[in-house]
């Protein structure tokens, strides 16, 4: 019995990789490798699937629902109003145009630094893809550049520096440890700036790689895909400087409450963030939506699948992580030689990678962990970030949400559109975690 409860824990996780392969909504995955994992670790059927303590199923969905629902209720409006209004096609046209149009390398290098605005000023990853995909095909197909080559500057731009590292990010894996930590959204401000720059680096010599190596092998635009597009449709798009000002506004309230705000300010910043650029995308925007209340109505509904995805993820490592089984693996890992972020980068990414969500992992490990990190000595603000940027090392998984969302819109598959997405985010933010963790040991103690 001793060994079935370990080999239980193993057993969920290769069912919930395998439920989501299959593409059965993680909305049914998570319960039922939940289940499984449950009986394999005898434990109560009813209490583990329907209690509301906070590592009980039911009760860790529901918190986590309670606890962030506002920030995707206001991030998914903000991302509607600059997706219907035209201000992202706009921002994305502008840096287009001064980028242009000649060399593969510079327009996939301007993808990925319209890709890394735009998510740097809160827009949801997956409405970054929405926008940028069908300019991105225009691009591709004119150039008759190999369409799995998008995957490197898209990656790179929503999903490593301005998720994670990069200090002041409005995204959800950075606000989470706040609660836990009383840190701000700025936490360890010198490691995650150099953090940030060796994953961007790291991010363009890859890209560059990737580019020569499809050249070289002769690879154009239909060599992954039939050519089939529909074309875009033109409408009026807002001016730039209208577009970006409400990211810009977002970015800047957010890192000034972070910066020099009392704690409650520092803890609360994000909502008065996201508050101002959906204000500020109404006064600019009025004009070019033509339908403002459904707009309004439309981006909050879309907050409800990917927060109920996300909390169902939670709540199954939530039962993962109380499993009779799991502790070998939680003692395993806790007792790894050398400092203790490396334990907390291990455990974490693991985290990650059983429930394919960077968000998903924090709102496990924070609860459970923080106040262990605490209590051996790691500075608040080394744990925040080690945690946040280690949440995203291994997210890339097969059952990844966002990533399955990826393939369904490019068109491309496990096999020709995973390598390099894999690369790229695990490659970019293991390289930014090394450098946190060394420079952080120099200015933390």
């Amino acid at each position: 019995m001793e060994m079935i409860a370990p080999i239980g824990v193993l057993i969920g996780l290769v069912a919930i990789i395998y439920f989501t392969v299959k593409e059965i909504n993680i909305l049914i995955a998570a319960p039922l490798a939940t289940l499984i994992v449950i009986v394999l670790n005898n434990m109560s059927i009813v209490d583990s699937l329907l209690g509301k303590e906070a590592n009980n199923y039911m009760g860790a969905l529901s918190t986590y629902v309670m606890n962030y629902f506002a920030i995707f209720l206001l991030g998914s409006i903000l991302a509607k109003l600059m997706e219907v209004s035209g201000a992202t096609t706009a921002i994305a046209d502008f840096i287009l145009s001064k980028a242009g149009y000649e060399n593969p390398y510079r327009v996939l290098v301007a993808i990925f630094i319209i890709s890394a605005i735009l998510t740097y000023g809160g827009i949801s990853l997956f409405v970054v893809m929405f926008a940028i995909l069908p300019l991105a095909r225009s691009l591709f197909r004119k150039m008759d550049l190999s369409w799995n080559l998008i995957q490197v500057p898209l990656w790179l731009g929503i999903a490593t520096f301005t998720m994670t590292i990069l200090p002041g990010t409005p995204a959800i894996q950075n606000v989470i440890p706040i609660e836990y930590l009383n840190t701000s959204l700025t936490s360890a401000l010198v490691p995650s700036l150099l953090g940030s720059i060796g994953c961007v680096i790291f991010g363009l010599f890859y890209m560059n790689y990737c580019l020569k190596k499809s050249l070289a092998a002769g690879e154009t635009y239909a060599t992954y895909t039939d050519g089939g597009e529909e074309e875009l449709t033109e409408k009026a798009l807002p001016p730039f400087i209208s577009s970006i000002a409400p990211l810009v506004l977002l970015v800047i309230v957010a890192i000034s409450g972070s910066l020099f705000g009392n704690e409650f300010i520092k803890k609360n910043i994000i909502y008065a963030a996201l508050l101002t650029g959906i204000v500020v995308a109404l006064v600019l925007f009025w004009s070019f939506i033509d339908k403002k209340i459904a707009t309004l109505s439309v981006g909050a509904g879309g907050s409800l699948a990917p927060i109920f995805a996300t909390a169902s993820a939670v709540a199954f490592g939530a039962v993962v992580m109380v499993a009779p089984g799991f502790e070998v693996y939680s003692d395993l890992i806790l007792n790894i030689p050398g400092s203790p972020l490396i334990s907390l980068t291990v455990l974490t990414s693991a985290m990650a990678a059983i429930t394919g969500s960077s968000s998903g992992a924090l709102g496990i490990v924070m609860p459970n962990f923080a106040q262990y990190y605490l209590d051996a000595g790691v500075h608040p603000e080394m744990i925040h970030r080690v945690a946040a940027v280690a949440s995203n090392i291994l997210t890339i998984v097969p059952q990844c949400g966002v990533f399955l969302t990826f393939i369904s819109l490019t068109g491309l598959t496990h096999k020709n559109g995973f390598k390099q997405t894999f690369i790229t985010v695990f490659g970019s933010t293991l390289i930014a975690e090394v450098i946190i963790i060394l420079v952080g040991a120099l200015m933390y103690g």
